[in-house]
């Protein structure tokens, strides 16, 4: 008896932060430092023993609550029009994603799942040039949710009328690309640009 062949991938599915754009939060730090005086290095500190952004991102606190938390660490009142930009400049496009996607989108229906909060999805996600090629778009914050929660996969294949075994699911932290095969989906981890191309020619996606 033959074995059963696997199913062709018809969904590829990206993470936006370090596959699709970079982000830097070393830029954020030191912006932060400029407008309340603290070292960026205490800043770091004081953010990390905090749960403010896993609380934003998930949709526990709203974007004046968040910034009413990050004044509360850094010991000041931070006005939101001059604490937007210093917040949001984090992030640089990735080239040879947005190239990738770009050939996908004729042949693929693509989906996004982000770990991400209101001002950055507003300000970076959404204007970015290949958002219009996503069929499905899966944001933490509207879930209620975080990758690797299975919640979140399923609803992105769900939008894209997928399967799992026809999906795969590409992030650069192995623990969410663990998430996504859980429930069945093919995964890539994120690592560069040639490798992700062999990757999904070795599951024979063709861009």
């Amino acid at each position: 008896m033959e074995a059963a062949r696997p199913e062709p991938i018809r969904g590829v599915i990206f993470d936006f932060g370090n596959v699709i754009y970079r982000f830097d939060n070393g830029r954020m730090l030191a912006g932060l430092s400029r407008l309340c005086g603290r070292p960026a290095e205490e800043l770091a500190a004081r953010l990390g023993a905090s749960t403010l952004s896993e609380d934003y991102e998930s949709g526990r606190l709203d974007s004046r609550a968040f910034l009413a938390g990050v004044s509360g660490l850094c010991g000041c009142p931070l006005e939101e029009s001059a604490f937007l930009p210093v917040f949001t400049d984090i992030f640089t496009p990735i080239e040879s994603t947005l190239e990738l996607i770009r050939r996908l989108a004729p042949n693929y229906r693509l989906g996004l799942i982000s770990n991400t909060n209101p001002w950055h999805f507003e300000s970076t996600i959404r204007p970015c040039e290949v958002f219009p090629l996503f069929r499905a778009v899966t944001l933490s914050h509207e879930m209620k949710a975080m990758k690797p929660d299975p919640r979140l996969y399923l609803d992105c294949i769900r939008r894209l009328d997928l399967p799992a075994g026809a999906c795969v699911f590409i992030d650069d932290r192995p623990e969410f690309v663990e998430g996504a095969a859980r429930i069945g989906m093919g995964g890539i981890t994120y690592t560069g640009a040639e490798s992700l191309r062999a990757a999904l020619e070795a599951l024979g996606v063709r861009a």
